[in-house]
């Protein structure tokens, strides 16, 4: 009898932090080499793996290849780590990602974009663009077309409910100012997101820490580098 063949083992390109990084069609040489040297998302990663601990339960927005949340499930080690990501094409590897280096049983990733609005859509659009980093719910002006796909909508009080939080790390390409406008953020104590002045403007940029700092949150200048801030509640 003909015995059936066994899976060829991943192809691995990189490691990251300590997660080893399986090939994917979106990864770019160029991406492939910033991740084995540490600099790919540097900013948003150093500042997470100083400001995230074991007893956090961590709520990622903007999973992209998955590499960051799971160097943050990896080192930090938080009680949970649940991320979204829009892009369809990234769900499926991203996952492989979080399989391989053995860290399902602590995160999970979901498929869709989470609003605050409590009467935002049960679906949306999301553009996807050649490279995924420049993928979102908008587009810079003078890129490149994008393809439209439609994808699910979670409202945050429906997720925070089901997965109350303490951290939340955004890398949503400009989503981040619509989300804060009307996100409930009782209960967290760490917000890290990188801010997108090229889609909204000084005005929204100052829209962002407006909307944190009446949300009772001041920013952490030290750990803060280039347009990924650290915001931390106020000690009453």
């Amino acid at each position: 009898m003909e015995q059936m063949g066994t899976a060829e083992p991943p192809q691995v390109v990189a490691t990251f932090h300590g997660v080893t990084i399986p090939a994917a069609p979106h990864l770019t040489p160029r991406m492939i080499r910033s991740m084995d040297e540490g600099r790919y998302e540097r900013p948003e990663v150093m500042s997470a793996l100083a400001t995230i601990t074991t007893e956090d339960r961590v709520l990622e927005f903007g999973a992209g290849s998955g590499a960051v949340g799971a160097a943050i499930a990896l080192n930090c080690q938080p009680k949970a780590l649940l991320s979204f990501e829009a892009n369809p094409d990234l769900v499926p590897h991203a996952r492989s990602l979080h399989q391989l280096n053995g860290l399902s049983d602590r995160m999970e990733l979901r498929h869709g974009v989470v609003l605050s609005d409590p009467d935002a859509p049960s679906g949306i659009e999301f553009l996807v663009r050649g490279n995924f980093l420049g993928s979102g719910l908008e587009l810079a002006r003078g890129v490149e077309k994008a393809r439209r796909v439609p994808v699910p909508v979670w409202r945050y009080a429906d997720v925070k409910r089901e997965f109350p939080h303490e951290v939340i790390v955004m890398d949503i390409e400009g989503g981040e100012l619509a989300f804060l406008r009307h996100a409930d953020l009782t209960g967290v104590r760490l917000v890290l997101l990188e801010l997108h002045p090229g889609l909204y403007g000084e005005v929204g940029m100052r829209g962002c820490r407006r909307a944190l700092r009446r949300a009772g949150f001041e920013a952490d200048r030290e750990l803060s580098r280039r347009m990924v801030f650290v915001y931390r509640r106020k000690v009453a």
